[in-house]
């Protein structure tokens, strides 16, 4: 039986992100027409996340909703969940190959091998997205309570230099004008995050270098001086998990409130209307009202310009699932509550400090009837009316009025 169309989808960290952008091009130039998971497929492939007991659920339910949109097609799952817990994929029904992390960058020679696909052709592949990710890191020495990542990711490796230069090249050979840096911790990249950076701005032709995430111990003067170069994105995502220190310390963060402020402090000044975003875990066990609080508190001062919100979950194999004190769910749901609309809050306060200013967006896709969305460097959604396509142009527009957040 010919299988000619496949649906990729991701689930978590742009890492994940990454990996199925690589898998999406390696079928595509094997001749392979790429389609959104909605419209049906021959082969669909779930690269799954494993980070929270929500994931998990949310792998589950795409598997069973393949199979029920398309009932002969080939279903697949890979990436972390299928690392973790293969016999629980594997009693899905209708799901029909399961492969782990080490194994997922080798699909097609999988399917070759078993038959399951034809590897014969070969087309130039298509440009799949406005920007391109490149994975440069993976793994993670650090070991957080919380984090499963470790025991599914192993421990921290990096992409050789010249390798990580030379597809930054192709993907600015292939039309994309952004590339964003990916990795579990891509400031424990080797030999140094400075170097690649160097390189990849003095190397390629790549208009937007975006970083995806780094942690406040990765924040050096030698590093901020590379946004002297308007080609890097002037946006961090900086992890804070707890804004209190005795939950950092539990959490086995590595870092306290004080050393985490410093380094915003440290961003702002080297980096003018920066964007700072961020993670907050509440309900982390043995959170007490005072130390969310505390937390609210910080994530207030620090003005970010927008904060992920995220519950606790317990994940197998990590510390945290043996200490005491568990924090209920329905407390659990209320700090969720307060902290999104705190978040909701800072990201319309970062956006109006823009209003009638210029900026310049990379347009990204056509969302209605003759309106463009894009972004900003410093990750500000911007829209325009225009009857000329946009998409993949770089361009000046006066922010005009405020974009109404949901």
């Amino acid at each position: 039986m010919a299988r000619n169309i496949i649906a990729l989808e991701s689930l978590g960290c742009k890492l994940n992100q990454a990996e199925s952008e690589s898998l999406a091009r390696q079928f595509a130039k094997m001749g392979y027409h790429i389609v959104p998971p909605s419209d049906g497929a021959d082969i669909y492939i779930l690269n799954t996340c494993t980070v929270t007991h929500i994931a998990d659920r949310k792998s589950r339910h795409l598997l069973r909703l393949a199979r029920r949109r398309s009932p002969d097609a080939l279903i697949i799952a890979i990436g972390c969940y299928a690392e973790r817990a293969p016999e629980v994929l594997a009693h899905i029904e209708g799901v029909d190959l399961i492969l782990g992390n080490d194994e997922k960058a080798r699909l097609l020679d999988v399917l070759g091998e078993r038959g399951m696909i034809s590897t014969n052709s070969a087309i130039c592949p298509p440009m799949l997205r406005t920007r391109s990710l490149v994975k440069v890191q993976e793994g993670c020495n650090q070991f957080c309570a919380y984090c499963i990542v470790p025991l599914v990711r192993g421990r921290e490796r990096s992409l050789p230099l010249d390798e990580a230069v030379d597809e930054v090249k192709a993907r600015v050979e292939m039309g994309y004008l952004e590339v964003v840096l990916t990795g579990t911790q891509i400031g424990a990249y080797r030999p140094s995050l400075e170097l690649l950076i160097q390189r990849i701005l003095a190397e390629t032709g790549v208009r937007r270098l975006r970083l995806s995430s780094l942690q406040s111990r990765d924040i050096t003067t030698e590093l901020l001086a590379l946004w002297q170069d308007e080609k890097l994105c002037r946006h961090l995502h900086l992890p804070l998990q707890s804004g209190s220190d005795p939950v950092l310390r539990r959490m086995r963060r590595g870092y306290s409130v004080d050393d985490y402020e410093k380094a915003v402090v440290m961003i702002r000044e080297a980096i003018p209307d920066v964007a700072i975003t961020t993670d907050i875990m509440v309900g982390f066990p043995g959170e007490s009202d005072e130390e969310f609080e505390e937390s609210h508190c910080f994530c207030q001062r620090m003005s970010f310009a927008n904060i992920h919100v995220f519950p606790f979950s317990e994940r197998p194999g990590t510390l945290a699932t043996l200490m005491p004190e568990k924090v209920g769910e329905r407390v659990k749901k209320e700090r969720s509550e307060r902290m999104l609309k705190l978040a909701k809050e800072s990201a319309r306060r970062f956006e109006v400090q823009f209003l009638g200013r210029t900026m310049r967006v990379l347009w990204e896709r056509e969302v209605d009837d003759g309106v463009w969305v894009g972004l900003t460097d410093n990750y500000i959604r911007v829209f325009v009316q225009s009857d000329e396509p946009l998409k993949n142009r770089l361009s000046e527009v006066k922010v005009n009025e405020e974009r109404r957040l949901p």
